[in-house]
């Protein structure tokens, strides 16, 4: 409704427009051909001196009309790109046509990122192939870690869990060149940024809150995308990423992406390996944290002109880890993925874009206490799988004026099915036994969503984005047993709901106010309503009153949240500040402990806050600092919710001569007295511990460029060799040969080298 009505507006105010008026008219995109939605458009008359502006929409598009004949400079800026400009000369009644590209504002090579911000609102955007402090990363959660809000519960060396402004699980979308997939552990050994290594990808975007519906259904504290550019070439020819990585305890990683392409196809095959050994904490403790992952994917498309494109990939992944938080390690990550996508963009026509994706996606997921550590006298496995399939269809819409309508369709159906083996005599014997063993199904869900997404410019240099969407879900139960593998006979712990399924049509919706208050600047308030399905892990559990499952008796979670903020960049001075305010209703929460494990539904209240800030001290002399800050609270017990990070703040000082960069990062962590004891997320070891202490870590790094393609980087992680660990770590378990803690502890002193090469 809002949409046909500023579009009825608008073709009034055109019907108005004098007959001899010129117009300029255009869109901006980045060098990949994506549109740049929230770009601030300048129109300067070069000979009269008028200077307009406005910012684009959510295709791009900006349009300047009402002007005279004459010489224009037309120029966009955004957050996070270099500024474009062109010249154009127009006549009374003549519409001119102009088209701006803007060159990512990427950091030199040489350049160890210590700080990532908002590039536009409640988005932030980052190259994950960029050198970085701390050590570079080898999992999608290690990756995210960095960006201001992030928090990741740790368990060790790899697999840890995203949370976003305090919120973790299925809050939180994983998206994979559009393709969300979903883990198979009922421990939560394997997120889905386990099966992510983020320098196979070319950009990582980071959408906070409920303020989009393109994304998918229910993701309340926002969504991640790990995304791949692909541009049609106007030569043939080959291009070749590749990096190193070597560090302290063993570490190493390899990648490689090779991209072969003339205009019309193109092949892409990457690449990547990691692996470290056990790593030492502060006191020289070791940690039992090792572990090896491989992953090769491969593309094959076709691109007949500058705006179509269709791909068929393909990706295959494997790795095991060891775990300092659990009795089992992870012998088996294996994952198959297979998908297709069509993406048509057009001009000169009300249907702007046509875009479908199909995929299937496979985990077939292993843990034992055996293959990884020194095992006992009972020899125990389990093997969990789950496929997925699911795909995506959407149309752009441009019904005149300046306003663009995405509609779609989105669908998922995932099967998650086990078996296990307890108490085999031998290591031999367990994995003959389960992997002989029936696959047997405990629970199946399936989605299908309808949206609409429309970005409508209200003035000179303001616009409203709006968006709903509504779900439908269903999860059938068919476990025999619930918190236990086995029930025999009249077992208290036989599933009541066998065979039960629920079903849910839910909805989301928001909107939001943009203004561009400065060049690049931005300022945005938003208001926006997620209603989430519950998921494999928190339905798994017992109901707090009949103690029997909790399949039927947890209720979706429904998060309302207000978000705002500004992103401006000046004259030596850039930054962000974003804040939220939020109710949930019926969050589900888990108590772990005393036992029985519990799911139950509470009303919450969350807020936070990040900010970003970056200043040019001299020529070459940088200076950042982030801060990041969420306080949630437990309304119906009147207690801290759960499992909250404490305030965290990294202040960074560089130096780069474009041959040379030096670079120093502090990472201060405040204390954390707001908890739950016994209460947290969708497992059993992340919950509350107890208060924790505050620390401070501090890390230097530096850089040469070889030659232009050809970069070494480096750094020094904990040169203190503080011992610390962090608040929402999972408890240490008691792990033959190693030193059990309350908390897993993080690495010492780590130093490390990245050579990475473009050619």
């Amino acid at each position: 409704m809002l949409a046909i009505v500023v579009i009825a507006s608008m073709q009034s105010v055109a019907a108005q427009q004098p007959a001899e008026s010129a117009t300029v008219s255009g869109r901006v995109a980045d060098p990949s051909g994506a549109m740049l939605p929230a770009a601030t458009i300048e129109l300067k008359n070069l000979d009269g001196g008028l200077v307009r502006s406005i910012i684009s929409d959510q295709e791009g598009r900006f349009a300047f009309d009402k002007l005279g004949q004459g010489r224009f400079q037309v120029s966009a800026a955004a957050p996070g790109f270099e500024t474009s400009i062109q010249s154009v000369t127009v006549s009374a009644g003549q519409t001119a046509h102009v088209d701006l590209v803007l060159p990512i504002a990427r950091q030199e090579a040489t350049v160890v990122v210590t700080a990532v911000s908002m590039n536009r609102p409640l988005a932030v955007e980052t190259d994950p192939r960029a050198p970085r402090q701390p050590l570079p990363a080898h999992d999608g959660a290690d990756y995210l870690k960095t960006i201001p809000g992030f928090s990741v519960i740790r368990k060790g060396g790899t697999d840890g869990d995203p949370v976003l402004r305090g919120m973790a699980g299925s809050r939180l979308g994983i998206l994979l060149d559009g393709q969300q997939i979903l883990g198979g552990c009922s421990g939560r050994m394997d997120p889905p940024t386990a099966y992510v290594f983020p320098a196979a990808y070319d950009r990582i975007t980071v959408l906070k809150g409920p303020q989009t519906v393109l994304a998918g259904a229910g993701m309340s504290a926002g969504a991640v995308l790990f995304e791949r550019d692909i541009k049609r070439v106007a030569q043939p020819g080959v291009a070749l990423m590749s990096s190193a990585t070597f560090g302290g305890f063993g570490r190493h990683d390899e990648m490689a992406d090779v991209r072969v392409a003339i205009p019309s196809f193109y092949v892409q095959a990457v690449g990547t390996r990691s692996h470290t050994g056990d790593y030492r904490d502060g006191n020289g403790a070791a940690v039992h944290s090792f572990y090896t992952r491989s992953s090769g994917s491969a593309a094959f498309g076709w691109t007949p002109d500058d705006n179509t494109l269709l791909e068929l990939s393909g990706a295959l992944s494997d790795g095991q880890a060891a775990y300092a938080d659990r009795a089992v390690d992870g012998s088996r990550f294996a994952r198959e993925n297979v998908a297709i996508k069509f993406d048509r963009r057009m001009t000169g026509s009300v249907v702007g874009r046509i875009e479908a994706q199909s995929y299937y996606n496979y985990i077939d997921h292993v843990m034992d206490n055996y293959r990884l550590r020194t095992p006992g006298m009972m020899y125990s496995a389990m093997n969990p799988d789950r496929v997925t399939f699911g795909g995506r269809a959407a149309v752009t819409l441009l019904p005149g004026g300046a306003t663009s309508v995405v509609v779609g369709t989105d669908t998922q159906r995932n099967v998650h099915r086990g078996r296990n083996v307890m108490g085999a005599a031998s290591a031999d014997l367990a994995t003959r036994t389960y992997q002989s063993a029936p696959r047997v199904e405990d629970m199946r869900f399936s989605q299908i969503g309808v949206f609409g997404e429309a970005t409508s410019v209200v003035s000179a240099a303001s616009r409203l984005i709006g968006g709903f969407r509504t779900d439908w879900h269903r999860a059938v139960d068919s476990r025999a047993c619930v918190s236990a593998m086995m029930c025999p006979g009249n077992s208290a712990s036989r599933n009541d709901t066998l065979g039960a399924a629920d079903s849910r049509a839910l909805v989301s919706a928001f909107g939001r106010y943009e203004r561009a208050i400065i060049a690049g600047g931005t300022f945005y308030v938003g208001l926006g309503h997620a209603e989430r399905f519950p998921d494999y892990w928190e339905r798994l559990q017992q109901d707090q009153t009949t103690l029997k499952s909790a399949f039927l008796t947890t209720r979706p979670e429904k998060t309302t949240q207000v978000d705002g903020g500004t992103i401006w960049k000046g004259a030596g001075w850039s930054g962000s500040v974003s804040g939220f305010y939020g109710k949930v209703r019926d969050f589900v929460l888990i108590k772990w402990t005393p036992g029985p494990a519990l799911t139950r539904n509470v009303d919450a209240t969350t807020m936070g806050a990040e900010a970003d800030l970056e200043r040019t001290i001299a020529r070459n002399l940088k200076a950042d600092v982030t801060l990041a800050y969420v306080r949630g609270h437990n309304n119906t017990d009147n207690r801290p919710l759960a499992q909250q990070p404490p305030a965290e703040a990294r202040l960074g000082l560089h130096y780069d001569n474009q041959v040379y960069s030096f670079g120093f990062l502090a990472r201060l962590v405040g204390s954390q007295t707001r908890v739950d004891i016994g209460s947290g997320t969708i497992v059993a070891n992340n919950r509350d511990l107890g208060p924790t202490s505050g620390f401070s870590v501090f890390s230097v790094n530096g850089g040469y460029r070889l030659t232009k393609g050809l970069s070494l980087t480096g750094g020094v992680d904990n040169v203190l060799n503080r011992s610390y660990a962090e608040h929402i770590s999972q408890g240490g378990a008691m792990v033959p040969g190693f030193v059990q803690t309350e908390r897993i502890n993080e690495p010492g002193r780590t130093a490390w080298v990245k050579l990475g090469a473009n050619f």
